[in-house]
């Protein structure tokens, strides 16, 4: 394991104890783990509830504005003094304004959704922000480690939204094994036996969406909560229909009906959704598309599919903010079909670290 000791701190003696590793030292948080960025969800009350449980809670910024990822910045640092981070799109047009608005803010981690440049990388640790991109693949870890990040999320087929088709326990060890920087793994975790698991893999935490999404700091309305709560393990689908590359989410009547929609019914879902997220947006068609082109990521995708990428947070909001099911759809990882309860994220890590704790005790010796 890559678990460096167990000590206990903290004014409360009671309090859940540390497990340290190569994750809580870099980036100084009390437990290797991580709430992950997901848009619309990722917002200053769920941040600083995972921070302030000692986990790592990451804000999502691609749909924000930068004028709302200020905001957003200051009102996480108002709630709490313990570390946390901003995820954005390393493609994305105004990046680089982005970046100047973490350094000003003073936040400790910039994750990131695709690899950042080599560039990137090195203003942001210049200023002392620790980088963290999400790779899919051993060779993604093995570049953006060679251009100076920090450590990795290694996001396996399980996880939620775009994701790929190697299962974590497979892609895990290859990423570990690759790399001489911390590997945080992702997809299909919510427990502490999850966490045990990964570190024996040789992860040094793990990160969760879905499980975080699913606790009563979360602003997704009830209703929504509730889908998520009923879903059974095949209730969780990957598509490409929403955006031309593989999407995990809940089945739901839109992604069946973009699955049996043509080609000329698919584009004008996209131009519709398009306008909506270019008025709440304030960009320009323009650069709605440019953005679409950028996230082909060289695959051969049909105008419409462009249109979709650049639009797919709207489909998105209609669900986890509007908390309309039937016009929006549910990033979602496998783990949603094993998960009951919504606990706030304070009673989750207790939880999280306390069954960790008794798996390894329970382990034989």
């Amino acid at each position: 394991m890559t678990a460096e000791g167990t000590a206990t701190t903290g004014a409360a003696a009671n309090e859940t104890p540390v497990l340290a590793t190569a994750l809580t030292k870099l980036v100084g948080v009390r437990h290797p783990l991580v709430q992950t960025g997901m848009g619309w969800v990722a917002g200053p009350r769920l941040v600083s509830a995972a921070a302030n449980a000692g986990a790592l809670g990451i804000l999502a910024s691609a749909t924000m504005t930068p004028e709302q990822l200020r905001s957003a910045i200051g009102e996480v640092a108002s709630r709490t003094d313990r570390p946390f981070g901003v995820n954005l799109r390393a493609d994305a047009g105004d990046a680089a304004e982005r970046v100047r608005i973490i350094i000003d803010g003073g936040v400790r981690v910039a994750s990131f959704a695709l690899a950042p440049s080599r560039e990137l990388i090195a203003r942001l640790k210049d200023a002392g922000v620790v980088v963290i991109p999400s790779i899919g693949a051993r060779r993604h870890a093995e570049k953006v480690a060679a251009w100076g990040a920090d450590a990795v999320v290694v996001q396996g087929g399980e996880g939620g939204g775009h994701t790929g088709s190697v299962a974590t326990t497979v892609l895990l060890p290859q990423v570990v094994d690759a790399v001489d920087i911390p590997v945080i793994a992702a997809g299909g975790f919510f427990d502490g036996r999850g966490l045990v698991a990964a570190l024996a893999y040789g992860a040094a935490g793990i990160a969760m969406g879905t499980r975080f999404l699913l606790t009563s700091d979360s602003t997704v309305p009830p209703a929504v909560q509730a889908r998520y709560l009923k879903a059974a393990v095949k209730d969780v689908t990957v598509t490409t229909k929403v955006d031309g590359l593989p999407h995990r989410m809940l089945r739901s009547e839109l992604v069946a009906s973009l699955e049996r929609s043509g080609r000329a019914a698919a584009l004008l879902t996209a131009v519709r959704h398009a306008a909506s997220f270019r008025k709440l947006s304030g960009l320009s068609w323009a650069q709605l598309v440019c953005d679409g082109l950028a996230m082909k990521h060289g695959r051969e995708l049909t105008w419409s599919q462009v249109l979709l990428a650049a639009n797919a947070p709207m489909l998105l909001k209609a669900s986890m903010v509007d908390g309309r099911t039937d016009l929006g759809v549910m990033a979602s990882g496998q783990v949603a079909g094993l998960i009951e309860d919504l606990p706030s994220c304070a009673e989750l890590v207790d939880r999280i670290m306390a069954e960790a704790h008794r798996t390894v005790a329970a382990l034989p010796h």
